[in-house]
């Protein structure tokens, strides 16, 4: 479980393919001592478990993704080099800053238009149609591992404001228009869906 609070942007040190998806190596600077193999890192709001860690010029872990992942986020276009918003699971204690946020992405986001207001930037987004009933004026989505709160929705679109602080702390000062993000809709607009449905 996590929270959408970046706390580290990482660089993917290396990328290799295996039998089942991936294999990746994500370089940060996360103490690997402080990290245990199982754990969970959110990666551009991927969940991922770690599989091996250790120090070099900085410190890194791997992790791996399976053939799923690959398909249903970014993860199949990064490369050696490829900038990712990190975050170390929540623990007990842990301020809850941002929302309620799992790892499991439902889809991939499209940006339509950065537009700078003041000194924040004003993002438009496309969202897949099916996924556009989840996203609503006021409330919580994650982008790339990011808690954000939704501006403006008109039917599969909507807006998100970016302020100076989000820009310079994640990778969201690197997006621009034609930019694919990962997306994870609020959790308690997924079960409540559920629930209707089956009302």
């Amino acid at each position: 479980m996590f929270t959408g609070i970046v706390t580290d942007v990482g660089t993917v040190a290396d990328l290799r393919p295996t039998e089942g998806g991936c294999r990746l190596r994500v370089a940060t600077s996360y103490d690997p001592d402080t990290i245990a193999i199982g754990a969970s890192i959110a990666c551009a709001g991927i969940c991922l478990t770690v599989v091996a860690k250790g120090r070099d010029a900085t410190g890194w872990f791997e992790a791996e993704a399976s053939t799923e992942t690959l398909q249903r986020t970014t993860l199949g276009t990064w490369a050696a080099g490829t900038r990712i918003n990190l975050e170390r699971a929540l623990r007990a204690g842990d301020e809850l800053g941002g929302h309620i946020v799992s790892g499991h992405v439902d889809g991939v986001a499209r940006v339509l238009e950065r537009e700078p207001m003041g000194d924040a930037v004003r993002f438009s987004l496309e969202v897949p149609e099916s996924l556009s009933r989840f996203v609503a004026g006021k409330g919580s989505v994650t982008l790339d591992g990011t808690s954000l709160t939704v501006n403006d929705v008109v039917h599969n679109t909507f807006t998100v404001m970016i302020i100076p602080h989000t820009l310079a702390a994640t990778t969201w000062g690197d997006r621009h228009a034609g930019d694919r993000v990962n997306l994870e809709v609020d959790v308690f607009a997924r079960y409540l869906d559920r629930l209707v449905a089956k009302a």
